[in-house]
């Protein structure tokens, strides 16, 4: 079994489908500060393929197909993403401020973190927290 803080890139990446990966991965850079690493575009333009990360963590992500679906076309969320930053505040009137769909307003929480949940364009679901103790 590798060391697992010697890999070079996170031991559980989430696999996201979206209808418009364009459209995503441009709002996800825009909203929640994630940066763009990879785009594999089929020769009609279609991205079937991209990954973005935030910090040291990756989102993978393509279109749906046939096979599989995302909750805009499911209705409600199939997943929730947790995601720890350092500055939640700050955040959530970045993400408020650009439109997103605020699902739980900022709040501390019991067990020790800051949190607030917003839906992206596409219906998955996402948490923002930052640690107030250990």
């Amino acid at each position: 079994m590798p060391d697992e803080s010697a890999l070079p890139y996170p031991q559980l990446t989430p696999y996201l489908f979206y209808e418009d990966v364009p459209a995503a991965l441009e709002w996800l850079a825009a909203t929640f500060g994630f940066t763009e690493r990879m785009r594999m575009t089929e020769p009609d333009g279609t991205v079937n393929h991209a990954e973005m990360e935030l910090g040291r963590a990756v989102v993978m992500m393509g279109c749906p197909g046939s096979d599989y679906r995302n909750p805009k076309r499911l209705g409600p969320p199939t997943a929730g993403f947790y995601v720890h930053i350092d500055d939640v505040d700050a955040h959530y009137e970045h993400a408020r401020t650009a439109g997103a769909t605020i699902q739980a307003e900022i709040e501390d929480k019991p067990y020790g973190d800051r949190v607030y949940g917003v839906l992206d364009p596409e219906g998955h679901q996402w948490w923002f927290a930052a640690r107030l103790r250990t």
